[in-house]
């Protein structure tokens, strides 16, 4: 309140000078004496201003209670509104009730009220970026065991990316002429895009057909079960999508994906150089069992010397970091699409990261922070984001082996956040363990009849997708050289809907 009677009676000239944290006393009392005439004001400022944005503190108590008075249908006037503050206070020479009548007596018009409102909410992003700073400084200064030097530029990071996402105010409701406007635009980006997608290609055509790409903000869970072909299959349309990557620049001198993207891989299961050599080994045909032997002739070292040249122009980024927190996961991403953009980002696989709790969380509550932290993630960024995910044993002990979403292991929230659930399902994979010890036994002729049936063949099956339908893709695979492609036979590529 000594705030408030400062900027009323004005101080003496020799009052010292101190630095004082960024505000703007008259402003709120405009805006306030705004509310109390009209309070029509208060729903101009209401979506993006509340009581801790203003300095002083009794500003903060009559905004509150004026907000709580007209959301209850009432009238916030200085009489209405009085009776629910401290009667006995005072500001400087005059009680409550009259420091009121005067905000009520000098108040603006209206109109300004919105301009008012976003330079006080502005004045408290700078003071929450001076508190930020501060907190660096001092815990730098201290040097707490609990907090080393990269858990507090990670601290950092995430409230300064906090505070960029909330420190805004263009949110709320939008009306849906603009809405209408936004869906022509991401329509005829679609229409200019190799392939007319209104999302990422991820360079598997039949998949792009039932997908229509991979769309941003959403959170894509790629789930099976150990050998299915997970990685390989993620690690194909990682590095599709920066293999394709076309950039053009924006009216604002920005750059921006026509085509593919910026990719960044978080291989939590795979070192950076094993995940290269599967890459190396889909792209040059190369078995990768014999690049990790050194079982190669010639002309394959050629090859693989001729990819590696022209992959070191692909935008993919792979970070290698086991047992990653998705706090960390978060901090990293953030600081790969302001460094060299992002796209897509792939995380293999969700089991093997850990949650940002302190302790004392069991793994189900765990995993739905890690899948909750992903989509926000996501949003964040605006960028897809491939997650894979382990399925429980469940699938083994049935006689059909196809997954269900039921399967998705340790936490409903992987199914419940995903905004699309990808299975992959290699029968063959089944039907060789099958296979009888001796060829003389009559069934032998039938088992190699189903074998031959779906030899070299995947499904990956659409269990959810919130934009779209749901389904079964048919892929071909070669497993010497972890690929998933087309088929080549067009009758294999028919949908088959379950």
């Amino acid at each position: 309140m000594n705030d408030a009677v400062r900027k009323i009676t004005p101080a003496p000239a020799s009052e010292p000078l101190y630095r004082e944290a960024p505000n703007n006393i008259e402003a709120e009392q405009a805006l306030l004496g705004a509310i109390l005439v009209n309070n029509d004001a208060y729903y101009r400022v209401s979506d993006f201003l509340k009581p801790v944005h203003l300095y002083e503190p009794l500003h903060r108590k009559i905004f509150e209670v004026a907000g709580d008075i007209i959301r209850m249908g009432k009238t916030a006037n200085p009489v209405t509104i009085k009776t629910f503050l401290p009667a006995d206070d005072k500001v400087g020479d005059l009680t409550v009730a009259q420091y009121l009548a005067r905000l009520a007596a000098e108040a603006v018009s209206i109109i300004n009220a919105e301009d008012y409102g976003r330079a006080i909410y502005d004045l408290a992003l700078r003071r929450a970026l001076i508190q930020i700073g501060e907190d660096v400084v001092n815990i730098a200064y201290d040097a707490p065991l609990d907090m080393p030097p990269q858990a507090q530029i990670e601290d950092t990071e995430r409230r300064l990316f906090e505070l960029a996402e909330t420190g805004r105010y263009d949110g709320g409701f939008q009306s849906f002429n603009d809405a209408v406007a936004l869906a022509i635009d991401m329509a005829g980006a679609a229409f200019e895009r190799d392939g007319n997608l209104s999302g990422i290609s991820t360079g598997i055509h039949s998949l792009d057909a039932r997908m229509g790409g991979l769309q941003r903000s959403d959170l894509i869970v790629l789930a099976g079960r150990p050998g299915m072909g997970k990685t390989s299959l993620a690690t194909n349309i990682a590095y599709n999508i920066a293999a394709a990557y076309e950039q053009e620049v924006q009216p604002d001198g920005t750059y921006k994906a026509k085509n593919g993207g910026v990719v960044g891989f978080y291989s939590l299961e795979m070192s950076s150089e094993q995940l290269a050599t599967r890459i190396i080994s889909e792209q040059t045909e190369v078995s990768s069992s014999k690049i990790r032997r050194g079982d190669i002739t010639e002309a394959d070292f050629e090859k693989l010397v001729a990819c590696s040249q022209m992959m070191q122009k692909v935008p993919l980024y792979i970070d290698q970091t086991g047992g990653i927190s998705i706090a960390q996961l978060a901090a990293r991403a953030r600081r790969l699409k302001r460094q060299r953009g992002l796209d897509v980002l792939v995380v293999d696989y969700v089991q093997l990261m850990t949650g940002s709790g302190k302790g004392g969380e069991n793994r189900v509550q765990e995993i739905t922070q890690i899948t909750t932290g992903l989509k926000a993630l996501g949003k964040e960024l605006n960028v897809p984001i491939i997650a894979l995910s382990q399925l429980s044993r469940a699938v083994e002990s049935r006689e059909d082996k196809r997954p269900q979403l039921s399967d998705l292991r340790e936490s409903g929230s992987i199914e419940q956040d995903a905004d699309v659930v990808l299975f992959v399902f290699r029968e063959e994979y089944y039907v060789k363990n099958m296979e009888p010890r001796d060829p003389a036994d009559p069934k032998y002729a039938e088992w190699e009849s189903l074998f031959d049936k779906v030899k070299g063949t995947a499904d990956v099956i659409i269990a959810k997708q919130r934009h779209g339908p749901t389904g079964t893709v048919k892929l071909a695979f070669q497993a010497e050289f972890t690929r998933f492609a087309d088929l080549a036979d067009p009758s294999f590529s028919q949908y088959e809907e379950h």
